[in-house]
């Protein structure tokens, strides 16, 4: 419980920080930001991490789950746009569908899932998370996600940009070579910095979260957007959750996971809606309800698993 409750103040604390400064500042100041975290930030903090955590024999399962519940979110938001047209003789538009299902598959397990991990678990087994985000989410994102986008939404997209923006993320980059740079003795002084500034991005990287919630200024898509927070919040880590030990994955491993699995929409359901031309407005509002619903759902899962 104290760990919880400092991880939401340390939490809650720098996201508002972001959200009060993401007001005061330019709005290139978040795009700037993201830029820096994005190409330099996320990847030297990755190789650090990497460094210090453990990596078991069965963590290859953690992408294998994301692709679960990725799958999972997607199809039962499917099912329940189906049931709204069954029972109220009403079907959303092809963009709001696309919206409401990519809401219900993706989640934001880099900048929130990777702060969380750390402090509720420990860096002992935040590989795990990595290898869930790096290998699960990053790919079914912009594969999934995006060939999704493509296929409800409107305008001509230009694919090999979106295979290239895969190929050269420089987090999947780190990833790779913090896998190699595991094996290398460094001096401790350079270890010390190098954790540090890891840190440095993690706090970065939730101050950034409430510079761009500061931006985001539509609610009217609530009701909708709750429909996607119940299937990607609740029901995907519940019904995945409750099997974790059916492929060897119990206590801290699985909470690992089902933390990643419990995360709300990912900034990306927004960059894809923008791309593609999809309801913008729904995924405005799932972005900035589900952060404050991850205040309520947290130490639900914590107590569970």
């Amino acid at each position: 419980m104290i760990n919880l409750l400092e991880l939401y103040v340390k939490l809650g604390g720098l996201v508002l920080l972001g959200f009060i400064v993401g007001r005061k500042l330019p709005v290139t100041v978040p795009t700037r930001l993201g830029q820096f975290l994005f190409w330099v930030g996320v990847p030297i903090s990755i190789v650090s991490f990497l460094h210090q955590s453990s990596l078991s024999g069965q963590i290859w399962i953690a992408p294998m789950i994301a692709y679960l519940a990725i799958l999972l979110g997607g199809f039962l938001a499917w099912l329940a746009i189906k049931g709204q047209a069954y029972f109220k003789n009403t079907l959303p538009t092809q963009s709001t569908q696309a919206s409401l299902i990519l809401a219900a598959m993706l989640g934001n397990t880099g900048y929130l899932g990777f702060p969380i991990t750390l402090a509720m678990v420990g860096k002992e087994y935040f590989a795990w998370a990595l290898f869930y985000d790096l290998l699960g989410s990053f790919p079914g994102t912009y594969g999934l996600g995006v060939l999704l986008a493509a296929r409800f939404g409107g305008g001509v997209h230009n694919y090999w940009q979106i295979a290239k923006s895969i190929l050269i993320n420089p987090a999947l980059w780190g990833f790779g070579f913090g896998l190699l740079f595991r094996q290398a003795t460094i001096p401790t002084v350079a270890e010390f910095w190098l954790e540090k500034f890891a840190w440095s991005v993690v706090t970065l990287s939730l101050m950034l979260i409430g510079m761009r919630l500061a931006l985001l200024k539509s609610w009217g898509s609530l009701p909708q957007a709750g429909m996607s927070l119940g299937i990607k919040m609740l029901l995907v880590p519940l019904i995945l959750g409750s099997i974790l030990p059916l492929f060897g994955l119990t206590g801290a491993i699985a909470k690992v996971i089902v933390l990643q699995m419990a995360m709300p929409p990912a900034f990306a359901t927004l960059v894809i809606a923008e791309t593609f031309n999809l309801d913008r407005d729904l995924a405005v509002t799932a972005l900035a309800a589900g952060v404050i619903v991850l205040l309520v759902t947290l130490p639900v899962w914590l107590w569970l698993f």
